[in-house]
């Protein structure tokens, strides 16, 4: 009966708060396969809670239900009578070197213990705090190497437009170069058509100075001596009838 009490209490152990949680660390600890390397629960920063200095307060709430308040001290005053009394345990010196040897443990650890737990805390911190400060430093490079990648994103989105942009602008110059180059085409085939009509127009001209002069020279030719006496005469008598005319309307 006293096996299967023990078998209970162990697995209502296992089964508990932070202890369970450390055998259940301590099992995967010794676990070799690959699930070692899946993640775990955190460690709790500080124990259970214990009573007497040893023996853990899930202990004492697996027993409370069936057993009440003095159950575990009955339970433990009875294996201690059981095991002196089957003389399962024995007292002899070594019980008084145990004895002896507790007290002063316990002593050194009354007197010493608050010390010597601010002294390993003090440590804690500030092994906690490098490790915080390296933790920090991590964190802020990898915030700056964050910022660097979102900067980069967004350059890479920004080189869509600058690349737009400068399309844009290369079609604007090929634009501008075609219409010069029409404008210099426009130009030149104006020039040659100016040319042609100036070419026409003095073809025309030397023409009409040609028939002129022909024709001036063909009537010069055909005037005899005859017709130029009669053509002067007849432009003098003109001339004193004009001129009697204009006396007569001054002397009116």
């Amino acid at each position: 009966m006293l096996s299967r009490l023990v078998f209970v209490s162990a697995n209502g152990l296992k089964s508990s708060g932070a202890l369970g949680a450390g055998l259940v660390q301590a099992s995967r600890c010794l676990h070799t396969s690959s699930q070692s390397l899946a993640p775990v629960p955190p460690l709790p920063e500080k124990p259970g809670k214990v009573r007497h200095g040893l023996i853990p307060e899930e202990f004492f709430q697996l027993l409370y239900p069936k057993t009440g308040v003095t159950g575990p001290y009955m339970l433990g005053t009875g294996l201690a009578i059981y095991m002196l009394s089957k003389e399962i345990y024995i007292i002899n010196s070594s019980t008084l070197v145990a004895l002896t040897v507790g007290s002063f443990f316990i002593y050194g650890v009354k007197k010493f213990g608050p010390s010597f737990a601010e002294f390993a805390d003090k440590l804690n911190e500030e092994k906690v705090a490098k490790v915080q400060e390296v933790k920090d430093l991590a964190v802020t490079g990898l915030a700056q190497a964050i910022d660097s990648e979102k900067k980069e994103q967004w350059r890479v989105e920004g080189r869509s437009l600058l690349f737009d942009a400068k399309r844009n602008n290369v079609t604007a110059l090929l634009e501008t170069n075609h219409r010069e180059r029409l404008h210099m085409v426009t130009n030149e085939v104006k020039k040659r058509l100016d040319y042609q009509i100036a070419l026409q127009n003095l073809h025309r001209q030397m023409e009409q100075e040609h028939m002129v002069n022909w024709v001036e020279k063909s009537v010069i030719s055909s005037i005899t001596p005859q017709q130029e006496k009669e053509s002067i005469a007849k432009c003098i008598t003109d001339l004193k009838a004009l001129a009697r005319n204009t006396q007569a309307k001054a002397t009116a």
